[in-house]
């Protein structure tokens, strides 16, 4: 018996959302080839629009700054940092998935827990010196 699906059922993965997939799939490839994905994560910051640009300038900065010792590289086609080779946070752009605003997160790696609930991404639309030092702190707490 042959049942068939139709567009209402199923409409699959959305085309920015093949994208991130088709990407994974080929860092993962280019993985066991990179020493250094730093490059690769300035490459993807400068393909930005102009205003999430700035942000994930200033994001790659301050983790550079706060936990060195974390690793840049690319995350589904997003800058993201490993710690022991697992992704420990990331900057996802607006324009990645057509949302609203720019989301800086955190893996299930990070040690952020707080109780029975806590937030693991947090919108950004500007970068001022409060944010920055916000966004070190979660840093600092991420990677203890």
């Amino acid at each position: 018996m042959t049942t068939k699906r139709t567009t209402q059922q199923s409409k699959g993965f959305s085309a920015e959302e093949k994208a991130a997939m088709r990407e994974r799939s080929r860092e993962l490839k280019a993985a066991k080839n990179r020493a250094d994905g730093e490059a690769e994560v300035l490459a993807k910051i400068a393909a930005m629009h102009e205003s999430d640009r700035v942000l994930a300038e200033r994001i790659h900065a301050i983790v550079k700054a706060t936990a060195p010792q974390l690793v840049p590289r690319t995350w589904y086609g997003m800058p993201a940092y490993a710690k022991d080779d697992k992704i420990l946070c990331y900057f996802r752009d607006a324009q990645k998935f057509k949302t609203r605003y720019a989301t800086f997160g955190f893996s299930d790696k990070a040690n952020l827990d707080n109780g029975a609930m806590w937030p693991t991404d947090f919108a950004l639309t500007q970068m001022t010196a409060d944010v920055e030092q916000q966004i070190a702190a979660l840093i600092r707490q991420a990677v203890s």
